[in-house]
């Protein structure tokens, strides 16, 4: 499949925005036109097998991230369904988090007054991970898997030996940065609880997202519920209690349909060849603004990276790169970038020459 081809966008951008919202396919939009001829034209009786429809995507999802299929839970966004599983907690527990991490994050931790504390955010993100944990003793550690200004990715191998040493804490990521970037086990990885919205590099578009949760963090959710009876009206006679609590009202068939879709589509360019491509264009492009000293210490100094980069630009930069047709967005002390696997050496190339314009 001719990459480019499928994303009109690339036709008329130099696209390195994927960090902020990934693109459509043609592919999934005649998808989802064809999703919405068919409910113009059926109305209700399009909805007739909505149930075994979403079953389908949950099942997609599971098998995609080798997670359990009666544990994956479909969620308009991370930030709701973040919020989801932080009420279903009981209020003792300790919450390590980490300096500066995604506001969707933190923010929903601190605001309903969990006790906290954090590790800094640097090159040394592990170390500081592990030596807050052994001080603060945290009962759970909520982090993003990519950090959404600057790109820095946790060490998925510190994770496992972390769930390893740590058992009893359970370990919660946001994946929105790092879902659909790589081939990823969910049963055999540290975490115990993986959220993500699907609009970035998944790129399923809008209102979508996943929760896959392992068997023993299940159970320390919403235990106060256990004593009162789930509903018994034939249409929810088979829903359990999370799926109640992290799936509540009707679920949108376009939506999740365009993230199976998605799924598909990343499993026709193929995960294994996606991973080789983003590692060798992440190292390309970090070389090239290391040589520039565009890059911050933190990232420099670590030995593996996403392919986000937070680079040094002024107000003028910032203007000459968006005049060029370049999409990218200022986020932190400087201007975010990222490479996605319909990317190439060509638009890293324009990038530096607007970039070395004097």
């Amino acid at each position: 499949m001719e990459i480019t081809a499928q994303f009109p966008v690339l036709e008329d951008y130099t696209y390195l925005n994927t960090a902020s919202s990934g693109i459509l396919s043609q592919s999934i939009q005649q998808w989802r036109r064809s999703h919405d001829e068919g409910f113009m034209r059926r109305g209700s009786g399009f909805r007739t097998q909505q149930a075994d429809f979403l079953q389908d995507v949950r099942q997609h999802v599971a098998r995609f991230f080798r997670g359990s299929i009666e544990n994956t839970f479909l969620v308009q966004n991370f930030s709701l369904a973040f919020n989801t599983f932080l009420d279903g907690l009981s209020h003792d527990h300790r919450f390590l988090l980490i300096k500066s991490d995604y506001p969707s994050v933190n923010y929903p931790v601190e605001s309903r007054g969990f006790i906290c504390d954090y590790a800094d955010l640097n090159e040394e993100l592990e170390q500081n991970i592990l030596a807050k944990i052994k001080v603060f003793r945290p009962s759970v550690l909520a982090i993003s898997l990519v950090q959404y200004i600057g790109g820095i990715k946790i060490d998925l191998n510190f994770i496992k030996r972390l769930k390893t040493e740590y058992p009893n804490m359970l370990i919660v990521a946001d994946g929105t940065q790092f879902c659909g970037t790589e081939n990823f086990n969910f049963q055999e990885s540290g975490l115990d609880v993986l959220i993500s919205s699907g609009y970035k590099w998944m790129l399923s578009g809008f209102g979508n997202g996943f929760v896959l949760i392992k068997e023993d963090a299940c159970k320390e959710l919403y235990k106060s519920r256990l004593s009162h009876s789930l509903p018994t009206e034939p249409f929810l006679k088979d829903r359990g209690l999370l799926s109640l609590c992290f799936e509540p009202g009707h679920l949108d068939t376009l939506n999740f349909g365009t993230l199976k879709q998605s799924i598909l589509l990343l499993e026709e360019f193929g995960m294994d060849a996606i991973e080789k491509r983003l590692k060798e264009i992440g190292q390309i492009a970090k070389k090239a603004f290391m040589d520039r000293g565009l890059l911050s210490r933190s990232v420099v100094e670590r030995t593996s990276h996403s392919t986000i980069f937070n680079i040094t630009a002024n107000a003028e930069l910032i203007k000459r790169i968006n005049e060029a047709s370049i999409l990218a967005l200022p986020r932190g002390e400087g201007l975010r970038v990222s490479f996605n696997f319909y990317n190439n050496e060509r638009d890293l190339a324009f990038l530096l020459k607007v970039i070395d314009r004097d």
